[in-house]
């Protein structure tokens, strides 16, 4: 029976908001052991063990492992505290250890021993987008939620900076009792520094360097629990009141990165360990991989199901592989708001060109200056580029300007070489003239490069319904899921271009590892983007729901947060995307396109709630289905059908109607077609039957449909649409 179980966690472990990291090395048992190759470098390794599989003679499970380590590895390591780094012992069993190939090879046919696996690395992925998302100070989410107040957000990331203005803990009371970590000294951290709104610091690194100063965890915590701060901007970009999507919410900080952003799967494994044991309700990490693995095979999603076993709910961000098709590696992909920063060049036969930029000096138009396209960044010498701007087609960052102001470039044009709409264009803080232009806007400068052009800068916040939002980035990931095609990811999409959010005063402006000419900006707030900015934003949206619904599941929370996604943008149409694939040097088959749910999702994440649950049993009985190939499941049946059980969290009665928007080729029918609620938490379920009536020679490919229901009866102060997405199939 053990071993059944600790099989279903190793499959189990992706159904919070997780789907996969990459690359782990599980070693086979003994029968295999002749196929791998003799190592002597020792390196760290995750022993996932069998906790009941304890023998009776040890007392206590670290001795257990220890002897394991006696046993298995060298006389020298045994001789050195076992050479174990972490023991786990909240979201799975087991220990990271100090190994050589061959010591792993034993320890992996030890009794009691489920897998040995190599650490692998992973890497790190406001004041419009709370207003944007529907919350008011007033009203709403907020109101009913007390702003998360109490709920207790893990973070788990590069450190933090505890100075910022935004982990202020006025008006905040003391933490609950029954947290029970607390804010540890490590290598620059000042556990003084804590308070009732940074409620815990802890550093899992085992050549850990300084947790303090971290500018893109600051970041990331202060978008999704950051308090109230008043007149926050870059400079005069986005001024305004800087919220948190759960401004009362609490933050703790577990890092398990190091400064160049590598993250150590043991790292990861021993904060996730420590976040659940200390008693975070929700778990955000803004991590990714760039491939993919079993499920089974994966130590960090068998430690995030552990997670969600003990109730707590799971944050990751989608990747910003994109917009190339299966290349999701978590959940949330990235979006716009509907906020830009418009800066424009004018060519020298008066076309003007629409880009955005954070250039801080305020210009009409520069003088005309002679424009060079290079197709290497960093690679200028004066005699090339004095006096010049430098066009990248293949796109530009603030470090790259940098560079070429201290070559003596004159100013910067990048060219975003997959992004159609300079709606979805990542801006940046250039500090000469600079600008990014979306692709078609480049190809319009690529036809005019031989002679000269003029910048023009507004040095403006330009806010509303002319610029279209929710824009799905193309740099964010897209689905299918690539480890499991029938699971539909990503989940929903959420705010991650041009993010306003808390920044370390210790860290430069333009924060990038191996920046060849360091930037000596620091600012209190920094606007960035990524699918990292689109995780906490999820985050501190879950808070919200947790507080309200503190007795729900994880399952719930994400049903909520995905039942309740908008399907529309900002002017009553289709959410648009990026969509295609390309090389750099290949002719652009990309488009702006609607985002189907392979690109967004069930939609842009909201404030309503809404929740189906799920137990045990459903992610069994969906992971069971995997072990058929696509071709088996096709060969099974023409007909699934599917069981939603829906909980009306509301106390007025409501009523909903169905509605199906079904793909080519396949009838959906729903049972019953109409549910009716008159009770406060009472449960109806439907069945939704899907009948495949293309063919066994259809071509082969991917849609999508989704089923909607209506509102009869709508309580007083609810956010309701008309209709709204309960599946994607």
């Amino acid at each position: 029976m053990a071993t059944t179980i600790t099989r279903l966690l190793h499959h189990l472990a992706l159904f919070l908001l997780v789907v996969q990291f990459a690359d782990a090395v599980l070693l086979p048992k003994t029968k295999n052991h002749a196929a791998l190759k003799p190592q002597s470098t020792s390196i760290i390794y995750i022993v996932h063990a069998n906790d009941l599989a304890k023998p009776p003679h040890f007392g206590y499970l670290e001795e257990w492992y220890h002897s394991m380590v006696t046993t298995h590895a060298s006389s020298t390591r045994a001789a050195s505290s076992c050479g174990i780094l972490y023991t786990y012992d909240t979201v799975m069993h087991g220990f990271a250890v100090q190994l050589t190939g061959d010591e792993a090879r034993l320890m992996s046919s030890a009794p009691g021993v489920i897998g040995v696996y190599k650490d692998r690395v992973l890497y790190p992925q406001t004041t419009r987008s709370t207003g944007f998302m529907g919350l008011q100070p007033g009203n709403g989410a907020w109101k009913q939620t007390d702003f998360g107040d109490g709920v207790i957000i893990g973070f788990i990331d590069t450190g933090t900076w505890p100075e910022s203005a935004s982990f202020n803990d006025s008006g905040l009371g003391p933490v609950r009792s029954n947290w029970r970590a607390k804010c540890v000294d490590a290598h620059g951290f000042n556990a003084s520094l804590c308070n009732n709104k940074l409620v815990g610091a802890k550093a899992f690194h085992a050549a850990a360097d300084a947790m303090a100063g971290s500018a893109s965890s600051t970041h990331v915590a202060s978008t999704a629990a950051g308090s109230e701060v008043q007149n926050a901007s870059l400079y005069t970009f986005s001024q305004g009141t800087a919220w948190g999507m759960a401004p009362r919410a609490r933050i703790a900080m577990y890092k398990a990165c190091d400064v160049k952003g590598d993250c150590q799967n043991a790292d990861i494994l021993a904060a996730v360990d420590a976040a659940v044991k200390d008693g975070v309700d929700i778990i955000s990490m803004s991590l990714e991989n760039h491939s993919s693995i079993p499920f089974h095979d994966d130590e960090v999603a068998i430690s995030t199901f552990g997670a969600e076993r003990k109730g707590v709910f799971v944050v990751l961000g989608g990747g910003n592989g994109g917009p190339r098709a299966s290349t999701v590696s978590n959940s949330a992909p990235a979006s716009t708001v509907d906020r830009l920063f418009p800066a424009h060049i004018t060519l020298g036969n008066g076309v003007v060109l629409a880009g955005q930029s954070l250039y801080t000096m305020h210009a009409k138009g520069t003088p005309m200056i002679q424009l060079v396209s290079t197709d290497s960044l960093n690679d200028w010498t004066p005699d090339t580029v004095m006096g010049k701007i430098i066009v990248s087609m293949d796109g530009a960052s603030d470090a790259d300007g940098i560079s070429l102001q201290n070559a003596g470039g004159a100013g910067i044009v990048g060219v975003d070489p997959d992004e159609w709409s300079r709606d979805g264009s990542a801006t940046y803080s250039f500090t000469l003239p600079g600008l990014t232009l979306s692709y078609t806007a480049g190809e319009k400068l690529r036809a005019y490069m031989a002679s000269v052009a003029s910048f023009s800068f507004g040095c403006e916040t330009v806010i509303g319904h002319k610029n279209r939002a929710p824009v799905v980035a193309a740099f964010s990931s897209r689905g299918p899921n690539p480890v499991a095609p029938e699971l539909l990811k990503p989940d929903v999409v959420a705010p991650g271009v041009n993010i306003l959010a808390a920044w370390s005063g210790d860290a430069p402006l333009a924060d990038y590892p191996g920046v060849p000419v360091p930037d000596g900006r620091r600012v209190n707030y920094n606007i960035i983007s990524g699918t990292s900015m689109a995780c906490p934003h999820v985050a501190g949206i879950a808070a919200l729901i947790k507080k309200k619904h503190p007795s729900w599941t994880p399952a719930m929370v994400r049903s909520a947060l995905m039942t309740t996604a908008a399907t529309v943008d900002n002017r009553g149409g289709d959410i648009s995307s990026t969509t295609g694939t390309r090389p750099l040097w290949a002719a652009p088959t990309t488009r702006v396109r609607v985002a189907t749910p392979l690109v967004a999702g069930a939609g842009h994440v909201q404030t309503d709630d809404l929740g189906y649950d799920a137990g045990e049993r459903d992610y069994v009985d969906f992971l069971c289905a995997l072990n058929y190939t696509a071709e088996q499941m096709r060969r099974r049946t023409d007909v699934r059908t599917l069981t939603r059980t829906l909980t009306k969290v509301s106390e007025e009665a409501e009523t909903y109607n169905v509605t199906a928007v079904a793909p080519q080729h396949v009838m959906v029918t729903v049972t019953p077609t109409t549910l009716e609620f008159k009770e406060h938490m009472e449960t109806r379920s439907y069945s939704v039957e899907f009948r495949n009536e293309a063919g066994r020679q259809a071509e082969a490919g991917g849609a999508s449909g989704r089923s909607a229901g209506r509102t009869g009866s709508i309580k007083s102060g609810a956010r309701w649409r008309s209709s709204g997405t309960t599946d994607d199939f």
